[in-house]
């Protein structure tokens, strides 16, 4: 139905619908389900999104001891009344943080779109939901309108950070959020787009480098920055304020910066913060002698 934003756009201003609507849609045109059953399954995923949340807030570690515990330090903070940033960006950025933590501990949560950027949709969810009070189905469709964004990043750039770097994954997440939160809180079709485009080009260039070769550092302070990101290109588009460049050009942008970024740079491990000699310390600690594989030790015969 569609392939791009402009048709994205187009289609919901045509058919005098939510950006959400149209997704939902093609989904059933594509799967061949029924729209209960469409809505069913995106359901079981804010139920997985919910839990994960929820876990986290009460405090969880990962097996390596890299990450964990800062969600509930957030909610603390924000508890003290000490908190210089809006308590809806920091509630955010606790939910998202918590959800990642989530994820390095080896529980269970949605990947959005990637499992390394899965905490940015979710936190930024349910943190607007204490001022904007949607409904079950509001939500659902928060969901539907982030999958639309995605839908368009992974069909015309890509989701993956080995492919374009982590502004392929928190930074796709990071423009989905902006493009749902817009949606929800009553933009239109045009300015989800433009909060789109603010987010992606607030991030283009971000490398991917976990430590380690583990999605923990720096990837799940890197969803507080993608879920503050969100929350910010959301209420500029919501004012009023226009993307210079077009949201497919930033897409496609951020697809050819992918291209050009060097291998070290792409979740091989080999370059950024995971060539720091803190980050080769604590590859050391955590693996010894036993290093994770890398691409480059693979020799083809």
């Amino acid at each position: 139905m569609f392939r791009n934003v402009v048709e994205l756009v187009q289609l919901a201003e045509e058919n005098q619908v939510k950006i959400a609507e149209i997704m939902i849609r093609q989904e059933i045109e594509v799967s061949g389900l029924s729209r209960e059953e469409v809505l069913a399954k995106m359901d079981r995923n804010l139920a997985v999104m919910e839990q994960a949340v929820e876990r986290g807030l009460k405090g969880v570690h990962s097996h390596t001891g890299l990450t964990g515990g800062d969600a509930v330090l957030l909610q603390n903070y924000i508890k003290s009344g000490r908190a210089l940033g809006g308590t809806i960006l920091l509630d955010a950025v606790s939910k998202a943080v918590a959800t990642n933590e989530v994820n390095a501990a080896m529980g269970v949560i949605c990947a959005t779109p990637t499992a390394g950027s899965a905490g940015v949709v979710p936190g930024t969810l349910f943190a607007v939901k204490e001022k904007l009070n949607p409904t079950r189905q509001e939500m659902i469709e928060f969901l539907f309108t982030a999958a639309a964004f995605g839908f368009i990043v992974a069909n015309n750039a890509s989701i993956s950070g080995a492919a374009g770097g982590c502004q392929a994954e928190v930074g796709s997440a990071s423009g989905m959020a902006a493009a749902a939160i817009v949606e929800l809180a009553g933009g239109s079709p045009k300015q989800a787009a433009e909060a789109m485009a603010i987010t992606l080009k607030n991030i283009l260039g971000l490398v991917c480098d976990p430590v380690a070769g583990l999605v923990e550092v720096p990837c799940v302070k890197r969803n507080a920055m993608g879920a503050s990101n969100a929350i910010t290109a959301a209420d500029m588009a919501l004012a009023g304020i226009t993307s210079r460049i077009p949201c497919d050009e930033v897409i496609h942008a951020m697809f050819l910066i992918g291209q050009s970024m060097p291998s070290a740079l792409r979740e091989t491990a080999e370059g950024g913060l995971a060539a720091t000699s803190t980050g080769k310390r604590l590859e050391q600690e955590i693996f010894g002698n036993d290093k994770p594989f890398k691409l480059k030790d693979l020799v083809l015969s």
